[in-house]
């Protein structure tokens, strides 16, 4: 009988595609994968993830997909948020059909999934299977999430009240209270409440698989390591076993996309590209102060443009660059610059000699395709933990350094051309560089003979196949 492991994803491509490259190595191991996905109840959305899905089934026929019924009531939140939480909710109504399917076929040897899918580990106990989180984004983020129950209890008040004080969690470098996600911000709000709710269930489950690797994070895999993140209960393993990224190829087989045919004629180290995720865009007014900043700072570049953003999620249609941009901008800087629309292969144009500077928004994947590449960033959080990444990316780890303004509405035209200065032209962004560089050294060495990742890996696969019952010695 074949032996499967199932996945559940978190919505959305940030989810996705990290657990799609964690199924890879389920593969490499003679294991099949089932990875259940729910489509977002937004337009547009899904067909990005549709097409992640169809081109992972195609090059491994051991990997499939499972898409789990979803029907909204009328009366559907309009946070998007807890809209999330819901249709993940309600995805997980439908794991215990799936699992006894499965298990008529092939014998099921974990239930492996994202942690805002916390609700599946009730259904795997009751069918008897071990049950794992996959946690996408970093350690850091996993060890203040631990704890945060601890301190909602211990402490009153909200994030939202304390401005910009340090919020201290065992083990980990401080982080200003403004920077805690905006879904925490209000101890009162229906969204931090639903999110309390997963993290006090994450140490239930058999152990936590991390995208992250140790010399990145030693802080916090020693305060996970340790259990300073848990007083006072057993803390699940843990295993580092990042980077896991998306192999660059793009998205157009052979066709190479006119971006890489652009970078292929720019000097090593002289392009800054920007890019923002696929849940990243601006305001009309933030978007024409970027490209002022761009066109002044004199520095080549490569731009990925969405449409400006308004209170529609499901608005997701191609920018109308003339429109968007300053009036005569894109003839201007036709020399210097490119803009792409909408979407560029990111790890492969990161992985491009020409590329000397990342803009980014700090969110996980985009992070670590950054520091694998070993490109130097320019921290511009968004939304969700980036804030709490840009902090730890800045401050602790000095891979970054970060524009000012982004928490007070717009980002001038003179800071994004003063930024982008200093990391192209400045002894501090030759250092930026350098450390890059050396980060980007133990990405490698983290997944080499010998590695953190490798041996974390190994021994999880260890504890899969003895049933779990390693998982707590």
């Amino acid at each position: 009988m074949k032996e499967r492991v199932v996945l559940y994803s978190g919505m959305g491509t940030g989810h996705l595609v990290p657990t799609v490259e964690l199924a890879k190595l389920f593969l490499r191991h003679g294991l099949a994968v089932t990875v259940l996905v729910v489509d977002p109840p937004f337009k547009g959305h899904s067909d990005d993830d549709s097409f992640i899905a169809a081109a992972a089934s195609s090059a491994h026929p051991s990997l499939s997909f499972h898409h789990l019924p979803i029907s909204l009531p009328p009366n559907s939140p309009t946070d998007p948020v807890i809209l999330m939480f819901d249709v993940l909710r309600q995805g997980a109504t439908h794991l215990r059909a799936v699992l006894t399917s499965l298990s008529e076929t092939s014998a099921v040897h974990a239930l492996v999934v994202d942690f805002f899918c916390t609700e599946a580990l009730d259904v795997a106990a009751e069918v008897g299977i071990p049950s794992y989180i996959f946690f996408t984004t970093s350690a850091v983020n996993l060890a203040s999430f631990l704890y945060l129950p601890i301190l909602h209890s211990t402490t009153p008040g909200s994030f939202k009240d304390l401005g910009d004080a340090p919020v201290n969690f065992p083990g980990l470098w401080p982080i200003p209270a403004s920077h805690m996600p905006a879904a925490l911000q209000d101890r009162n709000d229906e969204c931090y409440k639903r999110l309390l709710f997963h993290f006090e269930r994450l140490p239930r489950f058999d152990g936590i698989l991390i995208n992250t690797f140790e010399s990145l994070e030693p802080r916090a895999v020693t305060a996970l390591r340790d259990g300073v993140c848990l007083p006072g209960r057993p803390m699940t393993p843990t295993y580092c076993i990042g980077p896991l990224i998306a192999d660059g190829r793009g998205s157009g087989g052979n066709v190479k996309h006119e971006c890489i045919t652009w970078l292929d004629s720019q000097p090593k180290a002289s392009v800054v590209f920007l890019c923002f995720g696929s849940g990243g865009s601006f305001s009309a007014e933030q978007q024409k102060e970027m490209a002022t900043g761009l066109e002044r700072s004199g520095q080549r570049f490569l731009w990925v443009v969405r449409a400006p953003r308004n209170d529609d999620p499901s608005n997701v249609s191609e920018p109308d660059l003339e429109a968007i941009l300053p009036e005569g901008f894109l003839d201007r800087t036709k020399v210097m610059g490119l803009v792409v629309k909408s979407w560029a292969p990111q790890v492969e144009v990161l992985a491009h000699e020409a590329v000397g500077a990342f803009v980014t928004h700090c969110g996980w994947n985009s992070t670590l395709e950054g520091l694998c590449a070993g490109v130097p960033l320019i921290g511009w959080p968004l939304y969700a933990e980036q804030r709490m990444n840009k902090v730890m990316l800045v401050e602790e780890m000095r891979l970054a350094v970060a524009v000012e303004g982004y928490d007070k509405g717009v980002v001038s035209a003179a800071e994004v051309e003063a930024k982008v200065r200093w990391v192209m032209e400045s002894e501090g962004g030759r250092e930026l560089r350098k450390r890059a560089k050396a980060m980007a050294a133990k990405a490698k060495e983290a997944w080499g003979d010998g590695g953190s990742s490798q041996a974390a890996w190994a021994e999880y696969v260890k504890v899969l196949k003895s049933g779990g019952d390693e998982a707590r010695e």
